[in-house]
C-alpha cells in the first residue's frame, strides 16, 4: 500500500506509507478540510538512526498505524545500536476536527539509547483545485510563522476575507522550535523503556476549530461512533470469507464518508478529491445503502432539496428545479473563481433524485416526509420537461454552458468518454441512453407515489409520459446491426454507437422491451465487455478502447452494481451472479479488501486486477457496491405502503448460505436465512420479523 487515508466527518489526512506528508510529493497528500490543505508537510525523522518500514495499516475505524525500526548503527567499527532494537509506532486518528498522532518509541536493548527526533511541518493552505492542478492559487496574505514553547501556528488571510490557521502542538514540549516549522526533541530511551510524544493538529477557519481533548477520550468517541453505526446497520454473514470481509470493509467505509450539512447524514463522493457533496454520487450511494441503512436516503434527499436550483445561472449551469452536481468550498469557491458553490452541471442528478424519493417511500412508507418533499419533486419533474429536454424531442440532453463546467454531464464525465465507433468524440448536445432510463423510471415511480398521495390525475399523466418515452426510446436508440442500445444521441440525433456499459443502466430502469433486454444482457457478459472481474465501461472491440483509461475500458464497481440490479430486474440471475462473483473475487486483490473507485479493464485471462493509478479509495459508490449485492442476492422488493416485502433470492458462485440480521424495513426489522443447495435450489426462511409486513416470494 503506497498511502494511508484517515477521515472523520470533513477532516481527512493522506500520507505515504511511512505516515509522512512530503511537501514535494507528486501525489495528493496532506491534511484537508473545507477544500483546503491545512498541512502540506508533516515528516518525522530520527536524526541519529536510519529507520525502515515494518508495517503500515489503517483499521476499519480509520485509525492509522505505522511501525518502523532501525538499521544497525555503527561508529568507529563498533555497533552502538543493534538493528531492529528500536521501534517507532505512529498511531493517528481524527476526532471532532482534531488530528491526533502518538509517536511511541521503544527500546529493546539492555542499555539506554539517546534519540534526536525532528518533526517538520508546513502549510500552504492550497485549494483542492490548485492541488489537483486545475486552478492557479489565489494570492492571499501568508502571515509569518508563529512559534511557542510547545509548537507552531501557520496563518493565511485569504483573498476571500477568511482567516485560516493551522495549530500544531506537541506534548511534551520540544527541545527546540525553529522559525521554519521544525520541532526537535532530544531524549534518552531507557533500557527496555519507552518515550511518547503526542502531536495535535487543529485547523481553524475564521475562529471555528475543534477542541483538543484527552487523546484516549477522543479515541473512545471515535470508536463509539463506529460501534453505534454498526449497531444500526444490516448485519450480513455468509459462508464466503472474502465477501464477509468486503461487506464489513464497505460498511465502515460508507460511515467514514458520511457527513451532515444540517439535514441529516448523506454520503460524500470519495477521498481524496471528491470528499464533498456530489449530486449523482451521493444519490446513487444512498440508493445502494437502502438495504443497509435506509435513513441515509432521507438525509440525502433533504440535502439535495435544500440546494435545488431556483434560478437560471449559466455560470453555475443552474436552472429551476435542477439538482446539484457538486458543492465546493474554500477560497476559490468563495471568490467565484470556480462555479461550484454549488455547480449544477449534471444531467442525471435530477431524475435520480426522483428515483431515490420513491425508493425511500418503498422502504419506509414515510408519507409525511414525501408530502414535505412534494414541491421539490414537482420542481424536479418540471425541470426534466422544460429544461432537461432542450429541443422538445422527448429526450433529455446536456450541453456545457459554463466556461469552467463539465463538457460531459452524465456519470461518464471525462472529456473523452462519449465517443463514436470511429474513435472521434461525440459533440453535444448529447442525450445519454442511461439518463433516458432514469427519467422513465422516475416518472413510473412518481406516478405510483402520486396515487398513494391521492393525486390520481397527476399519476395518469406521468405514466402516459413515461410510456411515450419508452416507446420512443426503444425505437430511436436501438441499433439493429449491433442488437444493442446506442450510448447516446449526438448533436445531429445520430447514434453514438460505441458498445459501452451505459445500456446496462437501461435494464435497471426498465425502459427496455423484454426482447431487447435479453440482447443487452448477453452482450454485457460477452468477452469484449466482461473482463472476468467486471463489466468494462467500453467494449474491447471499440477503437477508443483503453483498459487504463478513466471511462473507455476501465471497470467501475458502482457501474456494475447498477447493471446487476438491472439484470436481476429482468430475471437474468445467472448473468448477475457472474458479475457479482467477479467483483467479489477482484476485491480480494486490492488493499484492505476494498473495491476502489475503478480499476483497469484487462482481461482476467491475462492477469489479476490492475489498479487504476489515481482511483479514489475509499469511494462511496464503490463502497456501496457490496451493499447493493446483498439486496440483489436477496431479491428484495419492499413496498411498505402495501404492507408487503417480496423476496427472490439467488446466491452467486461461492456463496451457499447467507444470514441477514436487523434488515430494517418500515417501522421494524427482520432476520433472514438464505440457503442454496447443489448450486441451484435456493430456500429462504424468516427468523424474526417485527415489521408487520407480509414476506412473500416474488
Amino acid at each position: 500500500m503506497d498511502d494511508q487515508v484517515i477521515k472523520e466527518n470533513d477532516l481527512f489526512l493522506l500520507t505515504n506509507n511511512r505516515g509522512d506528508v512530503l511537501a514535494d510529493s507528486e501525489l495528493i497528500v496532506g491534511l484537508f478540510t473545507d477544500d483546503t490543505r491545512f498541512l502540506n508537510r508533516l515528516e518525522v525523522h530520527v536524526e541519529n538512526l536510519e529507520m525502515i518500514l515494518l508495517s503500515s495499516r489503517v483499521s476499519h475505524d480509520f485509525i492509522g498505524r505505522v511501525k518502523l525500526t532501525n538499521k544497525e548503527l555503527v561508529e568507529n567499527h563498533e555497533v552502538k545500536v543493534w538493528r531492529e532494537s528500536i521501534n517507532l509506532e505512529r498511531k493517528r486518528f481524527i476526532s471532532q476536527g482534531v488530528l491526533y498522532e502518538r509517536l511511541l518509541f521503544r527500546n529493546y536493548n539492555i542499555y539506554p539509547v539517546p534519540l534526536s527526533v525532528r518533526v517538520e511541518a508546513g502549510s500552504d493552505f492550497a485549494h483542492m483545485f490548485t492541488v489537483r492542478g486545475y486552478e492557479e492559487a489565489a494570492r492571499g496574505n501568508r502571515l509569518p510563522l508563529q512559534t511557542s514553547a510547545t509548537g507552531v501556528r501557520f496563518a493565511y488571510d485569504g483573498q476571500d476575507g477568511v482567516k485560516r490557521r493551522t495549530h500544531l502542538q506537541a506534548n511534551p514540549a520540544p527541545t527546540e522550535v525553529t522559525a521554519d516549522g521544525v520541532l526537535r526533541f532530544q531524549f534518552e530511551l531507557p533500557p527496555q523503556g519507552a518515550h511518547e510524544i503526542l502531536l495535535t493538529v487543529v485547523p481553524e477557519i475564521d475562529g471555528r476549530q475543534g477542541t483538543v481533548q484527552d487523546p484516549e477520550r477522543a479515541l473512545t468517541q471515535l470508536k463509539s461512533s463506529y460501534a453505534q453505526w454498526q449497531s444500526e446497520i444490516t448485519k450480513v454473514c455468509t459462508d464466503n470469507d472474502a465477501f464477509n470481509r468486503l461487506y464489513d470493509r464497505s460498511t465502515h467505509d460508507m460511515f467514514a464518508l458520511l457527513t451532515d450539512l444540517g439535514d441529516g447524514r448523506f454520503p460524500t463522493a470519495g477521498v481524496p478529491i471528491f470528499a464533498v457533496p456530489f449530486g449523482r454520487d451521493s444519490l446513487i450511494a444512498a440508493w445502494q445503502t437502502a438495504a443497509v441503512h435506509p435513513e441515509i436516503m432521507r438525509g440525502t434527499l433533504k440535502t439535495m432539496a435544500r440546494h435545488q436550483g431556483t434560478k437560471i445561472d449559466p455560470w453555475r449551469e443552474e436552472q429551476p428545479g435542477k439538482i446539484l452536481h457538486e458543492i465546493r468550498y474554500g477560497e476559490l469557491a468563495n471568490l467565484n473563481i470556480i462555479p461550484h458553490a454549488p455547480y449544477y452541471g449534471s444531467i442525471d442528478s435530477t431524475p435520480l433524485f426522483l428515483v431515490l424519493a420513491a425508493e425511500y417511500f418503498d422502504w419506509t412508507g414515510d408519507e409525511q416526509f414525501l408530502r414535505e418533499l412534494l414541491p421539490n419533486l414537482e420542481a424536479a419533474l418540471t425541470w426534466i420537461d422544460q429544461y432537461g429536454d432542450r429541443d422538445g424531442d422527448g429526450f433529455v440532453e446536456y450541453y456545457q454552458e459554463s466556461s469552467k463546467g463539465c463538457a460531459n454531464q452524465n456519470w461518464k464525465d471525462s472529456g473523452d468518454s462519449m465517443v463514436h465507433r470511429d474513435g472521434t468524440l461525440a459533440r453535444a448536445p448529447l442525450a445519454p441512453a442511461e439518463v433516458q432510463g432514469y427519467v422513465y423510471d422516475a416518472k413510473i415511480r412518481l406516478a405510483r407515489l402520486f396515487e398513494q398521495l391521492g393525486s390520481g390525475e397527476r399519476a395518469i399523466l406521468l405514466r402516459e409520459s413515461a410510456e411515450q418515452l419508452k416507446a420512443q426510446f426503444t425505437k430511436t436508440f436501438w441499433m439493429e446491426d449491433q442488437s444493442y442500445v446506442a450510448m447516446a444521441l449526438d448533436e445531429n440525433k445520430a447514434h453514438v454507437g460505441s458498445v459501452a456499459s451505459n445500456p446496462g443502466h437501461c435494464l435497471l430502469s426498465g425502459i427496455l422491451e423484454e426482447s431487447q433486454a435479453r440482447h443487452v444482457a448477453d452482450r454485457l457478459l460477452s468477452d469484449d465487455l466482461f473482463s472476468g472481474f467486471g463489466i468494462r465501461t467500453l467494449s474491447a472491440s471499440e477503437k477508443a478502447f483503453n483498459p487504463m483509461s478513466y471511462h473507455n475500458g476501465s471497470i467501475w464497481p458502482h457501474d456494475n452494481s447498477l447493471i446487476v440490479m438491472g439484470l436481476k430486474r429482468y430475471g437474468f440471475h445467472e448473468h448477475a451472479d457472474r458479475v457479482m462473483s467477479g467483483l467479489i473475487e477482484a476485491a480480494a486483490h486490492f488493499a484492505y479488501d476494498r473495491l476502489p473507485e475503478l480499476f483497469c479493464g484487462y482481461s482476467r485471462a491475462e492477469e489479476d486486477p490492475v489498479p487504476y493509478p489515481v482511483a479514489c479509495s475509499p469511494q462511496a459508490w464503490a463502497a456501496g457496491t457490496p451493499l447493493t449485492f446483498v439486496r440483489v442476492m436477496l431479491g428484495l422488493m419492499p413496498n411498505v405502503a402495501d404492507g408487503v416485502l417480496r423476496l427472490s433470492p439467488s446466491l452467486p458462485r461461492g456463496i451457499n448460505q447467507m444470514e441477514v440480521k436487523n434488515l430494517r424495513v418500515g417501522n421494524g426489522s427482520l432476520d433472514l436465512l438464505i440457503q442454496k443447495y447443489n448450486d441451484q435450489h435456493t430456500t429462504w426462511k424468516v427468523l424474526r420479523n417485527t415489521t408487520g409486513l407480509q414476506v412473500i416470494s416474488g
